[in-house]
């Protein structure tokens, strides 16, 4: 069974305010062979799942904060197959569900079945990719994804419509990215009374995938409120903001996790 499957099915949620957390971070960066510390950081941290960003070089979905980090792995010299070759060993340390997150030309560029061999050969779950077009993943590549296990986890927002949406919960496996509104990463903060409105007509549609809620999610409150409407929620911006920062990468990635999933536990010396 697919990691990302087995987790939803494994872990359910219960309690008002608590959740599945999954941290997304850019592949080699702050710097370029820190990747693998950062997966293990976040791990020992209690994050339940993580999305590592494939750098790119116009990353249209993503605010400032995550282009930015895009920029700095490209100068680190951070590629596709670098990527592969930094996670070619990761499950020897990490139980957690991984994907990976980008754009669908360097995908195509490196080879659609290649990189789903690729992710099947170093244990990657799943996939992301924003901008490939629904019916060309059915079409031409679902075949592929089946073949080597890799579930495509698709994006809904408050502008997608309601049979867009059963379309996509549908074709789904895992779980569905629940944007929290139509902006960037990173551009908005908290869950607003239209963003409620938006969630509540999505969970009144009992669809079957579960869900996680982006976009805006920064803290232990944010966090929280999302996980009131979704099985969970999935931090970006905030926490590159923790990798540029940083001055003691892998305890610095523990706490920030502890912080958001359970506040009360950290020490002041953490």
């Amino acid at each position: 069974m697919n990691r990302i499957v087995d987790l939803f099915n494994t872990k359910p949620t219960s309690q008002p305010g608590e959740g599945l957390l999954n941290v997304y971070f850019t592949a080699g960066f702050p710097e370029l062979n820190d990747t693998r510390k950062v997966l293990n950081a976040l791990q020992e941290g209690g994050a339940d799942l993580v999305e590592i960003g494939m750098p790119y070089s116009d990353p249209v979905a993503d605010g400032e904060t995550i282009q930015k980090s895009n920029e700095r792995a490209l100068e680190n010299g951070m590629t596709v197959k670098l990527l592969f070759d930094q996670l070619q060993d990761m499950r020897k340390t990490l139980t957690i569900p991984v994907l990976l997150m980008g754009y669908i030309n360097p995908v195509m560029q490196f080879g659609i079945e290649n990189f789903c061999k690729r992710c099947a050969e170093v244990g990657v779950d799943g996939l992301i990719l924003p901008d490939m077009p629904m019916d060309v993943y059915l079409n031409e590549y679902k075949s592929i994804f089946d073949s080597y296990g890799i579930l495509n986890i698709f994006l809904v927002t408050p502008q997608t419509s309601e049979s867009r949406i059963r379309q996509i919960d549908e074709a789904s496996e895992g779980f569905i990215y629940t944007v929290s509104s139509a902006s960037v990463t990173g551009s908005k903060s908290g869950v607003s009374t239209d963003m409620e409105s938006y969630f509540n007509r999505i969970n009144a549609m009992n669809l079957k995938n579960p869900r996680l809620i982006g976009f805006g999610i920064k803290d232990n409150a944010t966090y929280a409120k999302a996980c009131n409407y979704a099985q969970g929620a999935i931090i970006g911006s905030a926490f590159i903001r923790v990798l540029e920062e940083t001055k003691d990468l892998e305890n610095d990635v523990r706490h920030f996790v502890q912080q958001i999933k359970n506040p009360a536990s950290v020490t002041l010396d953490a």
